[in-house]
């Protein structure tokens, strides 16, 4: 019995001190970690989250908890939709962005999670999906005209793997359709949400489609310069948003087990089993991000949550960041990304546009 008291004691120790090693500056409401188990659906889950912070911040909802689920259902028939009409010329797989929730939400509406599960449950498992719907797709194209009827099987499909989605329920007492609960809850507007991104072959304060195979809508993304991003972003924290981001997260700088994202100067810096928050970091630039997403390098590997900022003991910037893998790592679920980190590696992110200047958003011309 001591041993076991002994142990747990220092297994609060260590977590408690490896806390310690970051100072909150700025720590922004949201909703509890989750887990999107086998699914490739980590932009669902990063912006939903985002939502969910949004309908706390504007005081909607105490405690939102909405469905991933209903969300991943809907957008797999939007992805059908383009495929086919492409004649099997697209990308289809498990894979989306942030800008694939908000206009989901727009076409079908949200709703909670205990109107909408998923036959899984909580953690959803989604393995051999996007395959299975695939190979149907991939059926419906071998005739000419295709079937006016391709999407009974199709939807049978998701029925038996995500489940039903009801038409209506009833949230506190009310009954509510998708649609009507985005609208009268959430007071959803996705005109409310801007999706930036900060490359050079583009020219910046202007549109373009971001040359990414998760990209399968074609979404359009404003371009800033690196500075502008970064400035945007730690000052939307500071001022109570939250922000869904895009990122590589496929080097050995992302270790979400050991609690940090850092943009090493020196290898060995990255091996240490316990890592050090102000360890050395190589320069970052505009032309460093371009030329690793130019080599293709910098992939939208993983879409999570900014939540907050953090400094390190040497006063290093950190975003406080949400992941979707379950409470893994020493912030049961968190990731602390330092500023290189996310300079050289961010492919895009999602945010209010009420979280930008005034003088940005006449740049941008958006309203």
């Amino acid at each position: 019995m001591k041993t076991i008291h002994l142990f747990t004691w220092l297994l609060f120790f260590c977590l408690y001190t490896h806390a310690q090693e970051l100072t909150i500056i700025k720590e922004n409401k949201g909703t509890a970690v989750k887990n999107q188990g086998q699914s490739g659906t980590c932009w669902n889950y990063s912006t939903t989250s985002l939502i969910e912070s949004e309908s706390i911040r504007k005081d909607l909802l105490r405690n939102p908890d909405l469905s991933e689920m209903f969300t991943v259902r809907n957008v797999y028939i939007e992805k059908a939709k383009n495929y086919l009409l492409r004649q099997g010329k697209a990308q289809f797989s498990e894979g989306g962005l942030g800008h694939d929730l908000i206009h989901a939400i727009e076409l079908y509406g949200a709703m909670p999670q205990i109107a909408f599960k998923s036959v899984n449950g909580e953690i959803p498992n989604h393995e051999g999906l996007d395959k299975q719907l695939k190979s149907y797709l991939d059926n419906v194209l071998t005739q000419r005209p295709i079937a006016a009827n391709w999407l009974d099987g199709y939807t049978k499909i998701l029925d038996e793997k995500i489940g039903v989605a009801p038409a209506e329920f009833v949230y506190e007492g009310k009954k509510y359709t998708p649609l009507s609960f985005a609208k009268d809850v959430l007071h959803f507007n996705a005109n409310d949400y801007i999706s930036l991104t900060s490359f050079t072959h583009h020219p910046f304060y202007q549109q373009f489609v971001l040359e990414a195979p998760d990209n399968f809508a074609n979404g359009l993304f404003y371009n800033v310069p690196l500075s502008d991003l970064l400035q945007i972003t730690e000052k939307a924290i500071d001022n109570g948003y939250t922000i869904m981001w895009d990122a590589d997260v496929s080097n050995q700088g992302f270790q979400q087990k050991k609690g940090y994202a850092l943009f090493f100067e020196h290898p060995e810096d990255a091996k240490q089993e316990k890592l050090n928050p102000d360890a050395p970091e190589a320069p970052y630039t505009q032309d460093a991000r371009q030329a690793l997403y130019e080599n293709l390098t910098t992939q939208d590997d993983h879409l999570m949550h900014i939540v907050g900022l953090e400094k390190s003991k040497e006063n290093k910037l950190f975003f406080k960041v949400k992941n979707s893998w379950g409470e893994v790592g020493p912030f049961k679920g968190y990731i602390a990304v330092s500023q290189a980190y996310f300079a050289i590696n961010t492919v895009s992110i999602v945010l209010p546009k009420a979280a930008l200047s005034e003088e940005l958003k006449n740049k941008l011309q958006v309203e």
